[in-house]
């Protein structure tokens, strides 16, 4: 039997890859972001119930197994950020942080439907013990 981890993980691929073969829904002027802005794919990974074997297999396994697709996915950038505490200095509830960049909304749909996005997506299951949130968004400024 999976673990829940392995199924919110799994289920997060699904609702990414499925949310984003949907065309964008209609938002009122103000919001909408203009064509040609940067898009991105962000990451947010809660606090693992192991922070040692996350690491290892984050730096070991799965920012390798990225890095080996990128270009197939076509990312213009990366950012990667583990957060040390919140600004009061208190344990944060999320752990660590992947920034993914692309050109445009279509370089982002094109990227997520590569076999090399499925396959990083579903590694997630094998390490973010803690769960994790992926998001979709346009750069505003």
């Amino acid at each position: 039997m999976p673990r829940p981890s392995q199924n919110l993980s799994a289920l997060a691929a699904l609702a990414l890859a499925t949310a984003c073969s949907r065309p964008e829904p209609q938002r009122p002027a103000q919001t909408a972001v203009p064509a040609g802005v940067q898009w991105a794919v962000i990451v947010l990974y809660n606090q693992p119930k192991d922070t040692a074997a996350f690491e290892k297999y984050y730096s070991e396994k799965h920012v390798p197994l990225f890095a080996s697709h990128a270009q197939e996915i076509g990312v213009t950038r990366v950012e990667l950020v583990k957060f040390a505490a919140t600004i009061d200095g208190q344990r944060p509830a999320l752990y660590r942080m992947a920034d993914l960049r692309f050109e445009s909304r279509g370089a982002l749909e094109k990227g997520i439907a590569t076999p090399g996005f499925k396959a990083v997506a579903a590694d997630l299951a094998n390490f973010a013990t803690g769960g994790v949130t992926v998001l979709i968004g346009g750069k505003t400024n």
